[in-house]
């Protein structure tokens, strides 16, 4: 009931009827006062006029299981979310779920991380109020295999959904962070449990620096976030839907031929290495060539003086021949 008050307060042009949402719900004044006490509690703005009823004047950026699921638009991914104020790592618990029974599209949320975790094992900065820490748990029916092409397609997902919220073109570091101005903004781990020819399920965890304003010593030279790049506050729940919505429109293009091929163009605009040098470093080898875009499995396509290659992510970093990017 909290979830659809919310919803109906901000779909709503003037007030909304006590007696309204008592006939909506089925139930007594003093149950609808309840919840609208508990949504002031959390921050909203609601005015409350004799006669006439409630009306939201204003929303900050509160992250709640209530906020994100009146927003979310999507058929099914993120419809369900698991939220936490705090927990060990997001990825953690979407894995549990999906030992258990968690659904696809189930959504896990924190507002803060003790255990958060990047890629090859590395730590996640995870402070609480001013970051988006979530993690999709999906139960795909392709083949294992093609599981890692779904951290590219994330990757698109989360970019184009940051141009819609905040207007900022931000641009993708082969294979998975979005990055503005040559700093991170957002890094996305894929894990999965497979048997013999078949994924038992998926978890892909999105970490986006949201509205900090600063970041610890060691990172600040790599690191940036969308206020700082933008200028103004962004509210967080309106970020995480804009992401469910573009990722399920790229899940269903990548099913249509179970690969990038239908998201390979849109991608490849996005690459910040696309046409640049870059420095590839694989275990025990560095070397420098042009990079010229992914191929339809996901794979950087680079130019070396041997000719050309195929670079697969899963040992791989690619950084730029000066820096970073």
């Amino acid at each position: 009931m909290k979830t659809e008050i919310l919803r109906l307060l901000k779909e709503g042009n003037g007030y909304l009827s006590g007696q309204q949402l008592c006939d909506y719900f089925q139930v007594s004044r003093t149950a609808v006062w309840k919840v609208i006490e508990q949504l002031k509690k959390e921050g909203y703005q609601i005015e409350a006029v004799r006669h006439k009823g409630y009306r939201l004047v204003g929303s900050p950026d509160v992250l709640s299981k209530a906020e994100i699921e009146s927003v979310v638009q999507t058929k099914w991914a993120g419809r369900q979310v698991i939220y936490y104020e705090e927990t060990d790592s997001t990825n953690i618990r979407a894995k549990d779920a999906g030992e258990r029974d968690g659904e696809h599209g189930a959504l896990f949320v924190a507002e803060r991380q003790v255990a958060g975790k990047g890629r090859r094992g590395r730590g996640w900065e995870s402070p609480a109020g001013a970051s988006i820490y979530m993690t999709l748990l999906l139960r795909p029916e392709f083949l294992p295999g093609k599981a890692p092409q779904l951290t590219l397609l994330t990757a698109v997902a989360v970019a184009e959904a940051i141009r819609q919220v905040t207007g900022l073109t931000s641009k993708i570091k082969w294979p998975n962070d979005v990055v503005s101005r040559g700093k991170k903004l957002c890094g996305i781990l894929t894990e999965m449990s497979t048997e013999i020819g078949c994924i038992n399920y998926v978890v892909i965890g999105v970490g986006i620096n949201v509205n900090q304003e600063t970041f610890p010593e060691e990172i600040k030279d790599k690191a940036t976030s969308l206020k700082l790049e933008t200028g103004g506050s962004i509210r967080r729940a309106e970020l995480i839907a804009a992401v469910m919505e573009r990722f399920e429109a790229c899940y269903e293009t990548f099913l249509k031929t179970e690969d990038l091929s239908g998201l390979r163009e849109r991608y490849n605009r996005l690459l910040v290495n696309r046409n640049q040098e870059v420095k590839v470093l694989e275990p025990g080898n560095e070397y420098k060539a042009h990079a010229m875009g992914i191929n339809d499995t996901g794979e950087l396509l680079v130019r070396t003086r041997d000719g050309e290659k195929a670079v697969y992510a899963g040992e791989v970093s690619v950084r730029g021949v000066y820096g970073y990017v």
